[in-house]
């Protein structure tokens, strides 16, 4: 995509849609906010939207949808069975993914389930990139173990690295000869590495992941739910892509998978999933599992309105100047925070901006849950909703011991085409102003705590007064401004 310069000088993103339907905010009173933290369990996951003014907990399944998608889902197929609808997903799997076999499923979560059912029993060992959180419990909840393998340039924080989901190679073929090929049932490879910076691979990488599972004869899986964001920063930084089409470098990644999953949630701003596959023997082990856990084969636990607007959103991924736009805009924001000195994962990466809990809050202990409470404090004080990417989204061992995350990272998540610029010149100015009053801010403690995936439910409560201490600091700043 050609660079589009401003006469001023000036380096901003510059959105190629327009906006034709829109949807009401509110910004209600930090008053009201700090009620709405306690209601729901200083948890942003358990806010209702009625508190919320700008949404940026989750791309997933919050991507606004194109013109051309609404549209489709007018002309659906209602059938049990058979359903039209779905052979124009499959020819669009086929299309864009080049996998002639697809299986329906509800979200990228379902698919997960699938193939840890499937293929993961006691004792098994699952290398990836990095885990993902459902990923992870799926896994360990039949018996396996993941094995994150990244290089350690993954875990610095500011960096120019331009893959830093790459897996390390030297450590996926040690780990396969300690625990031996019959105990790895797949290799899984995320695009993007969700949980630390979004942060992309590249081709070369999976190549040579390809080359490793073919040597010990072991599937490799590809997650591709931000395959696009990933393919568009391939684009940018791996030479040999310079000058590809989007189309040609998400071919030459699927085609290196045995198995691709997917959320349409994320990859083509719909509802849905799927699983897909070149192989009919693949298809095969995991057919039986979509209609005992999903529904038919032709709709897989989705309605076939999601089904022709997954279609078509598809074939948007392939369109450049659709999948940049929010790579364009956290990259902005990244820019724009770090030269303020909020610490940020650099370089920019997909899905959304990553603040470094563990700097701007280094005088809370990980056992009080940095990123949680910068995730509260950045609500209270702009009604911005993220997302905690720390030890709160970590569980805890088998001995119920806490296993603290790597990073302690707070997530503004940036869907498709959702935001203005000036929202996001918003977030800029409340999160430097939340940074340069950090100190203020205090650790939290769980009063609720469920035994799997505890970020979505679980409650917890400050350790102090330090939501009113905050509360003071901004009415002395802002007045009586929202």
């Amino acid at each position: 995509m050609q660079e589009i310069k401003f006469y001023n000088g000036e380096n901003i993103p510059l959105e190629l849609h327009k906006v034709r339907v829109v949807q009401k905010l509110h910004l209600v009173p930090i008053e009201r906010r700090l009620e709405a933290l306690y209601e729901g369990g200083f948890n942003t996951f358990r806010l209702s939207t009625k508190d919320v003014f700008l949404d940026m907990l989750t791309d997933s399944g919050t991507n606004a949808m194109s013109d051309n998608q609404v549209a489709a889902m007018m002309h659906a197929d209602d059938a049990y069975a058979g359903s039209q609808s779905f052979v124009r997903l499959q020819k669009a799997v086929e299309d864009v993914l080049g996998k002639k076999y697809y299986l329906p499923v509800h979200q990228g979560r379902a698919a997960e389930n699938i193939l840890s059912v499937a293929y993961v029993k006691s004792g098994s060992l699952v290398p990836m990139n990095y885990h993902f959180t459902t990923a992870m419990a799926h896994i360990t909840g039949n018996g396996g173990k993941i094995v994150e393998l990244l290089y350690d340039e993954a875990y610095v924080i500011n960096s120019s690295h331009p893959f830093k989901g790459n897996m390390n190679l030297e450590k996926l073929e040690e780990m396969i000869k300690l625990h031996e090929p019959k105990n790895v049932p797949f290799i899984r490879m995320e695009a993007s590495t969700n949980l630390i910076g979004g942060q992309p691979f590249s081709v070369q990488n999976l190549r040579d992941v390809r080359a490793i599972a073919d040597k010990y004869n072991i599937r490799l899986v590809l997650d591709a739910s931000l395959l696009g964001e990933n393919a568009y920063l391939v684009l940018q930084r791996e030479e040999e892509f310079k000058g590809s089409t989007m189309g040609e470098v998400i071919k030459t990644m699927t085609d290196l998978a045995d198995i691709v999953y997917f959320s349409a949630r994320k990859l083509s701003s719909s509802r849905g999933g799927g699983i897909c596959t070149n192989d009919m023997g693949i298809y095969k082990e995991l057919e039986a599992f979509v209609p005992l856990y999903e529904g038919f084969l032709t709709y897989g636990g989705m309605s076939v309105r999601e089904i022709e607007a997954m279609a078509v959103g598809l074939y948007e991924t392939l369109d450049e100047t659709i999948i940049s736009q929010s790579p364009n805009f956290i990259s902005y924001l990244v820019n724009a925070l770090d030269s303020y000195g909020v610490p940020v994962i650099k370089p920019a990466g997909v899905l959304g901006v990553h603040i470094d809990a563990m700097q701007v809050c280094d005088h809370i202990s990980q056992k009080e849950y940095p990123a949680g409470a910068l995730a509260a404090a950045l609500f209270l004080i702009s009604g911005i909703r993220g997302m905690e990417r720390g030890s709160i989204s970590n569980q805890r061992d088998e001995y119920g011991n806490e296993t603290y995350a790597d990073m302690e990272l707070v997530r503004l998540a940036m869907p498709r085409r959702v935001f203005t610029l000036s929202q996001v010149k918003y977030v800029e100015d409340r999160v430097t102003w939340l940074y340069d009053n950090r100190k203020l801010i205090g650790g939290l403690r769980f009063v609720y705590e469920p035994p799997v995936l505890r970020f979505f439910m679980g409650g917890l409560e400050p350790t102090s007064d330090w939501p009113q201490k905050l509360i003071a600091k901004f009415k002395e700043d802002f007045g009586e401004s929202l």
